[in-house]
């Protein structure tokens, strides 16, 4: 008896020790060592300073920026209350919610379908990144607000649409952070 409590003892403590801090160690140095970027959170730096994750969204307001998804997670943006919203598609406090997205940004961009990704929030509420179509349904107004060619900004939408990985993995997508800071670099608000 007394030997079987020492064996699970013993076992107990080498577990720990190999899975509870070993294993995690390695695994963080490994990807410390071939993964740098990834493993410290995909961090964007504009002069020296950090602006944000290519990972985590943001809200953008202003008419001269793309617009995010919106988001669930907290107050809207919060990666530490990361969720979506959990409402049934019937439920009426979702219908009303996007409803009242729509025709807000049916006030901004008139005569377009609005394409649903700038009305739904994701699983997460903390995507990053909108459809190729909910940029060019935002082109009119972002390229009037900064006094530019819609050709011009749809080379930046382009540049920063990325395809399907592997040629068959999700979809095209375009992230709004860097899409926004290439817009400020290029063309700057007036």
């Amino acid at each position: 008896m007394k030997r079987n409590v020492l064996t699970a003892i013993w076992f107990t403590l080498v577990t720990t020790v190999l899975l509870g801090a070993l294993y995690p160690l390695l695994m963080t140095g490994l990807s410390q060592l071939f993964f740098p970027k990834q493993a410290n959170g995909q961090l964007i730096e504009k002069n020296g300073k950090i602006v944000g994750s290519a990972i985590i969204g943001q809200s953008f307001a202003r008419p001269g920026y793309f617009h995010s998804r919106p988001s669930n997670a907290g107050t809207g943006y919060d990666a530490s209350s990361s969720s979506g919203s959990n409402l049934a598609p019937t439920n009426k406090q979702l219908i009303e919610r996007v409803k009242n997205e729509v025709q807000k940004a049916q006030i901004e961009n008139p005569g377009n379908p609005v394409p649903v990704d700038l009305v739904t929030a994701s699983g997460s509420g903390l995507d990053p990144d909108i459809s190729p179509a909910a940029a060019e349904f935002q082109l009119a107004r972002v390229a009037s607000e900064r006094h530019v060619s819609l050709d011009d900004v749809r080379g930046l939408v382009r540049k920063h649409t990325k395809e399907r990985q592997l040629g068959v993995l999700g979809e095209p997508r375009v992230n709004v952070l860097e899409l926004n800071l290439d817009l400020d670099s290029f063309h700057p608000l007036r």
